[in-house]
């Protein structure tokens, strides 16, 4: 307030001082007569005046403005402060409604605080178990990450031998590619060795199937041979009327019970005994048992039949017997040793069944060779079913008559074609035999020419047994 007074004096001394100068400068000019801009004297005297009014107004405000920021902005910027004061009032009615808004939005945090406290507590609980859980889970993790090292040193490892792997595997693929060649090459060989063992695979069988008739023939031969020489040594001590290991008598039997088995047996022995007693002795009637058979291998014989199943019974000498046997003729003890045999009378071959075979060499054909083949093959099959089981000699060719035979043959040698004989099973064939069959030439696993068999004639064929059988 002090400087207002003290500006206000200041004002009034300088208006005075400036006053007296005017009017000093104002008499100058208008003693001196003075003109400027070619006016009047005394109309420059008055422009003097004025000036120096204007002057003195102007020094004195600025000296107001130079000394009272205030009065600057109180004159120059009063409506903008007015403005601001407006709006000052608005804010401030506006920040008393904030703060009301703020007052209450402090007591709702106010309560919410104490909530959030109350969380806060259960938080800093719960944080605390983390604490501890984290712990834990650092030490583990501690852990993990030593096991994390020794893995990633594994890795490392595993990498440095997939790296190694991979250079063989290239290695090993360059290898394959060559081995598959050569596997390749050595399919082709091998295809071509297939093709020539095929060939002589071939060849072998042809050769074994040659070397199997070669030794069914010496069997065959060996078989005549002993008996020349049975017939030799029967001829060096007279006339042999059983050979050993000769059959005298077969028979096929079944009985029901053991009655008829023991009458079975009666009548097979009693029809032995004639037929031994007429070859050791023709013409001279014997009456007498000769047979010499033990009785156990006779009740033996009768306990197998009485079983029901059909048997095929068969007498065979035991030794080598000339006509005229002394121990016969004398009418002593019997002497002419004998024993039993009894096989069940199964089937052994199905009809159609392949029993031989013999390869025909190729043509031209002539008769010897295609009756040499012909008994080769007669012979093969007579091997074989004495080797299989079956007791009968008597083998049956078709219908048993030459004429077929012949027929046969007589295509086979018109036709000039290199085939197998084969012998066929014309019907399902037994111990007790006969055995029947037909022949056929086969070619390339086709049959050219079969004989055929009657059903006729095998109906009415030779009988199976030389005795009754029951």
């Amino acid at each position: 307030m002090v400087s207002g007074y003290v500006l206000i004096l200041a004002v009034l001394m300088l208006g005075g001082v400036i006053a007296t100068l005017g009017d000093r400068i104002g008499t100058r000019v208008g003693k001196a007569r003075l003109s400027l801009f070619n006016m009047r004297p005394r109309q420059t005297a008055t422009v003097v005046s004025t000036a120096t009014g204007s002057i003195i107004s102007a020094s004195t405000l600025a000296l107001l403005f130079g000394v009272s920021s205030q009065l600057r902005t109180g004159v120059f910027e009063l409506g903008r402060i007015q403005d601001d004061l407006a709006s000052a009032e608005a804010d401030l009615a506006q920040a008393q409604a904030t703060q009301e808004n703020v007052e209450a939005d402090l007591e709702s945090a106010t309560a919410e605080r104490q909530r959030a406290l109350g969380r806060l507590q259960e938080v800093n609980e719960s944080l605390n178990r983390a604490v501890l859980q984290q712990d834990a889970t650092e030490e583990e993790l501690r852990q993990t990450l030593g096991q994390l090292d020794t893995v990633s040193q594994q890795a490392e490892t595993l990498r440095q031998s997939t790296a190694t792997l991979r250079v063989e595997r290239d290695r090993l693929l360059q290898q394959q590619a060559t081995i598959s060649s050569q596997i390749a090459q050595r399919d082709r060989a091998i295809a071509e060795l297939d093709q020539q063992i095929a060939q002589r695979d071939q060849q072998i069988a042809e050769r074994e199937q040659l070397l199997a008739d070669l030794e069914s023939q010496q069997d065959f031969l060996e078989q005549q041979v002993a008996a020349l020489q049975t017939q030799y040594q029967g001829l060096f001590r007279g006339n042999i009327a059983l050979n050993r290991n000769q059959e005298i008598l077969a028979g096929q039997g079944r009985a029901e019970n053991r009655a008829q088995a023991e009458e079975f047996v009666t009548e097979f022995l009693q029809e032995a005994n004639r037929i031994v007693s007429r070859a050791i002795a023709p013409g001279t009637p014997v009456d007498q048992q000769i047979l010499l058979i033990g009785n156990r291998e006779v009740e033996a014989l009768i306990d197998r039949l009485a079983t029901g199943e059909d048997y095929v019974v068969r007498l065979l000498s035991a030794a080598n017997y000339i006509t005229g046997e002394p121990c016969v003729l004398q009418r002593g003890e019997p002497c002419i040793q004998v024993f039993i045999d009894a096989t069940p009378n199964q089937q052994i071959y199905a009809e159609g069944e392949l029993l031989a075979t013999v390869a025909l060499d190729p043509p031209p054909f002539g008769n010897r060779q295609l009756l040499e083949r012909l008994n080769l093959l007669l012979a093969a099959t007579q091997f074989r079913a004495r080797q299989d089981g079956i007791v009968s000699d008597n083998l049956q060719v078709a219908d048993n008559r030459p004429e077929t035979i012949l027929n046969f043959l007589e295509a086979v040698q018109q036709s000039g074609q290199a085939v197998d004989f084969q012998a066929i099973a014309a019907t399902d064939i037994f111990t007790a035999g006969p055995v029947q069959i037909n022949l056929a030439a086969v070619r390339d696993g086709q049959i050219l020419f079969q004989t055929d068999v009657a059903p006729t004639l095998l109906e009415n064929g030779d009988n199976r047994s030389n005795s009754t059988g029951r």
